[in-house]
């Protein structure tokens, strides 16, 4: 949303001035702006037996997930982050492997 304030209020621009004057400075606004990316993402733990790291990253790259934390010790336990919207799918994905635990955390 934008909005531009204008502290005169006198009509020597004319109609055709003040749609203008407002496109102009949105415009000047919007090409300085950051755009800011948010998502609202589903957390999955996944354990694995170490044996399993190959596939279980397979899945991670082609999904483009992020991994929140990692420990691998005797099993591997990460904590990843997923889209809401592909939540099931990847879900689907890794139960698929039945070689591992997956919850919602």
């Amino acid at each position: 949303m934008v909005i531009v304030v204008r502290y005169f209020g006198g009509t020597k621009l004319g109609v055709g001035g003040l749609i203008n004057a407002y496109k102009t400075t949105a415009k000047l606004i919007l090409d300085e702006a950051k755009i800011v990316v948010k998502t609202i993402d589903i957390h999955f733990q996944l354990i694995f037996e170490y044996q399993y790291m190959n596939k279980v990253m397979r899945i991670i790259k082609e999904e483009n997930l992020e991994i929140l934390h990692q420990k691998m010790e005797l099993n591997c336990d990460f904590i990843i982050s997923v889209r809401k919207k592909n939540s099931q799918k990847v879900k689907d994905r890794f139960e698929d492997l039945r070689c591992l635990n997956i919850k919602e955390v």
